[in-house]
């Protein structure tokens, strides 16, 4: 009970924020089994299947260029009300289609209204004063929802298909659209919060925080698309491989709600440090053929090390952020880093240069994270004040 003062939102506020990005991005945290149903029902090659998850991830990323108008325009409750009815008309749209061009534009418009539910969400986290200990929770929701979908959606595929999936996103968002009244009007809460700064810290700190989080996602989607084509080179057997990284998201969750109970204690710059050090480190282990052991371990570090480590990250953004802009921004720039790190590493696979080069690069992707997230937090506590929290 003493969470919600301490993260400074009202509890409803607190909840739609974390049940909309939790039902929002389903469909890529579930992208395994999803896949797999395009496949058999669908009869899908790999190309389109690729094609259908890239329009949702394209789409829910680009939602944010229209937000720059009605961000500071429209009533943030209302835009919510209205993209999440889009969202389920669009999803009831895609259960009765089998028709590829159809699904895919039905998809498109999905993520759409699901990536403008997704900005009044980070927006919304942004205006508490325990910004860090928020996005922890919105992490924990999506990664919570994702491995239920996991687990249940297997069995109902069998048995009603992908519009076991699509209804069942309706629904789900229908449930939640009562909460789009407990947001904010508008961000005249995040410009009253930080009245200490009225001229805003300039633009380099908030370009070298979008910087951050581009490669932060960049090198752990690397990474992570490819981490079990690692495990098949070591000739690790796929089903412990398998068991291995569904153990990971258990660990993703526990490195969220991590992040959440630390919040503010600690220094941030320490939680940072350590997050990005820890999260190379595991890069490191993967390097070489790594063992059974060896692998394990660098997955469950690997992955427990992201979801800690984002919260932190995002609330570096939210620190600088006048006017919900910049958090608007991070919502594009995620979508980026999440489809420039495969983009990368396929090409690099591809020349033969091996994954010995995308685990190097992804880890310098993390060290740049690093030194950005550095200037950024200077930028927001100078050194002549002699406190960096």
């Amino acid at each position: 009970m003493t969470l919600f003062p301490a993260i400074g939102l009202a509890p409803l506020r607190l909840l739609a924020i974390v049940l909309f990005a939790a039902v929002v991005p389903c469909v890529l945290m579930t992208a395994p089994a999803v896949a797999t149903q395009y496949a058999t029902q669908l009869g899908l090659g790999p190309a389109r299947i690729g094609q259908l998850f890239s329009v949702e991830l394209a789409a829910m990323s680009l939602a944010t260029l229209p937000a720059y108008y009605w961000q500071s325009r429209w009533d943030w409750r209302q835009v919510a009300r209205g993209a999440a009815l889009l969202f389920i008309v669009a999803n009831l749209a895609s259960s009765s289609t089998d028709d590829y061009a159809t699904l895919m534009a039905l998809r498109a418009l999905s993520a759409l209204a699901g990536g403008s539910l997704m900005v009044v969400c980070i927006a919304s986290a942004a205006q508490s004063q325990q910004a860090d200990r928020v996005y922890g929770l919105w992490v924990s929701g999506q990664l919570t929802l994702g491995a239920v979908g996991l687990w249940v959606l297997p069995p109902l595929f069998a048995s009603y298909g992908l519009k076991a999936l699509y209804i069942g996103l309706a629904t789900l968002m229908l449930l939640c659209l009562p909460l789009a009244g407990a947001f904010s009007p508008g961000n005249t809460d995040t410009a009253s919060r930080r009245t200490e700064q009225p001229n805003g810290p300039g633009w380099l700190p908030g370009l070298c925080g979008l910087l951050a989080v581009l490669v932060f996602y960049a090198g752990l989607s690397a990474v992570w698309t490819f981490i079990g084509s690692i495990a098949g080179a070591s000739a690790i057997e796929p089903s412990s491989s398998g068991r291995i990284l569904s153990i990971a998201t258990l660990l993703g969750i526990a490195g969220s709600l991590c992040a959440t109970l630390i919040g503010s204690r600690w220094p941030r710059n320490l939680l940072l440090g350590l997050g990005l050090g820890l999260m190379t480190t595991a890069i490191c282990l993967l390097l070489g053929a790594p063992s059974l052991l060896r692998f394990a371990g660098a997955a469950l570090l690997f992955k427990f090390c992201w979801t800690f480590v984002l919260p932190f990250i995002l609330a570096c953004l939210a620190d600088l952020d006048q006017h919900g802009r910049l958090m608007n921004s991070a919502n594009l720039v995620i979508g980026g880093g999440l489809a420039l790190g495969p983009a990368i590493a396929g090409p690099v696979l591809e020349a033969g240069l091996g994954m010995h080069s995308v685990l190097i690069g992804s880890a310098c992707c993390l060290l740049l994270a690093f030194s950005a997230l550095v200037v950024t937090r200077r930028s927001r506590f100078p050194v002549t004040t002699g406190v960096h929290p």
